[in-house]
């Protein structure tokens, strides 16, 4: 996403937002160059630290202790705990040690401390002696992404950097699941359960839209509120929360106002929705799925057994995508069934909504005529694209002005006349390029194959 000089004219009344806009950049560059300085310096205090026990009898408690007398010096004097300030010192010297080009990106004022919180966080799954690689890799993969969308990048990249595949970490994951209670205050407590990432997405998933179920019929059933009960005023997360206890508890959501009669409701019915897309070289070589695995969308890398799982078990057909060998680029999909072709193509295309810095999976958006159906516009990939439903609407009733340019390229025009653009994550490319070795002869890859939504 770029954001190049203003290309129109602003609207009346723009100039006011414009130079406000210009301030809160100036004034968020300060603030990444200040704070990377003050990360700078809170890694040489952790090396002074460390300094003082050289030449000394070296203990772990030794060790601490010097760090937390290092810490209590720059707490005293900044008003703050020395646990706060250790953990912050501790912070700063793997980003000075092991991360060094985000560290000069931040204080350039290229990514904000958002950004490298996401970055060191992806880091943590990273060996050490990999980080200087995944370093450079994730300071060119965050520009011009929003946090949310460069964590699911930074996933993937940490995968193609591990010595090990996501399969075999994965197993042994797995023996982490697990419930537990958490005792919390007022008589609440917090009920945790450990699980597989695509379960754990699914199973918050179907509870969204059971929710949503139940709020929307607030509406259709207007004499639910009695003289001795109060109208329901839940929020999402409570409802949530509610019948996540009635399908426990009862096996099936008993408290379920869109039911029609005086048996179970429709609530049941509903299933929950992932989109997952796995490179064809995933399912074929899974000695390979590092360097293109699985992906959740929205939320990363998924391991290549439970791809082949979900591939086997689910009944909604899968979408073959169609990529460019090069580019990666989607060039059409197509199934044996009989489906919203389109729609799939656009799935596979966005696969997340495509507003800049959004990332809401494509299968919860809504499809968005760029140039209205109303005034003239086709229904035809080259005008179609997934909005999120915020999104679109603000795309309809705001001044922003969308447009599609070739290889479905989004270009966003905001109220003081900036122009940034959006363009679809590519597939990892169906052709590499390797020196051939003695042992094998080089052969060509076949296209990788993205399986979309189900």
């Amino acid at each position: 996403m770029s954001s190049p000089e203003p290309s129109v004219t602003p609207e009346d009344g723009a100039d006011a937002l414009s130079s406000v806009l210009i301030e809160v950049l100036a004034a968020d560059s300060a603030v990444a160059a200040a704070e990377a300085r003050r990360t700078r310096a809170l890694a040489r205090a952790g090396h002074l630290a460390l300094r003082e026990m050289t030449g000394k009898r070296v203990s772990s408690r030794a060790g601490e202790l010097a760090m937390r007398e290092v810490a209590s010096e720059l707490a005293a004097a900044t008003h703050l705990s020395d646990r706060t300030v250790q953990a912050q010192i501790s912070r700063a010297m793997v980003l000075a040690d092991h991360l060094p080009l985000t560290l000069d990106a931040w204080e350039a004022g290229r990514l904000s401390r958002v950004h490298v919180h996401v970055i060191m966080d992806a880091a943590t799954t990273v060996p050490t002696e990999r980080r200087a690689e995944f370093d450079l890799l994730a300071v060119a993969t965050a520009e011009g992404l929003s946090p949310g969308r460069l964590r699911s990048r930074l996933a993937t990249l940490a995968e193609s950097v591990q010595p090990t595949t996501l399969t075999e970490r994965h197993r042994a994951g797995r023996a982490s699941r697990g419930v537990r209670v958490v005792p919390g205050e007022n008589g609440m407590s917090d009920l945790i359960a450990t699980l597989p990432t695509v379960l754990a997405v699914a199973v918050h998933d179907r509870l969204s839209q059971q929710a949503q179920a139940i709020i929307d019929a607030r509406g259709e059933q207007p004499g639910t509120a009695t003289a001795a009960a109060e109208p329901d005023e839940r929020t999402i997360d409570h409802v949530r929360a509610d019948v996540l206890a009635d399908l426990l508890l009862t096996a099936a959501p008993d408290a379920d106002p869109t039911r029609t009669d005086d048996g179970p409701g429709t609530l049941g019915a509903i299933r929950a929705r992932v989109q997952v897309v796995v490179p064809a070289l995933t399912m074929l070589r899974p000695e390979r799925e590092n360097a293109n695995p699985a992906e959740l969308v929205g939320h990363g890398p998924i391991d290549a057994d439970t791809a082949r799982r979900l591939a086997h078990a689910t009944r909604v057909p899968w979408d073959r995508v169609i990529t460019h060998p090069i580019s990666g680029a989607v060039l059409h999909t197509d199934t044996y069934q009989r489906t919203a072709a389109i729609d799939r193509y656009l799935r596979a295309r966005d696969r997340h909504c495509r507003w800049p810095g959004c990332t809401v999976p494509a299968i919860r958006c809504e499809i968005d005529h760029n140039h209205d159906w109303a005034q003239g516009g086709c229904t035809d990939v080259g005008n179609l694209c997934c909005f999120c439903q915020r999104h679109h609407t603000q795309k309809q009733f705001t001044r922003w002005k969308v447009r599609q340019l070739d290889g479905g390229v989004m270009e966003f025009t905001s109220p003081t006349g900036q122009v940034y653009t959006d363009s679809p994550h590519p597939y990892p490319p169906g052709v590499r390029f390797t020196e051939p070795s003695d042992e094998s002869p080089p052969q060509p890859l076949p296209p990788p194959v993205g399986r979309a939504p189900f």
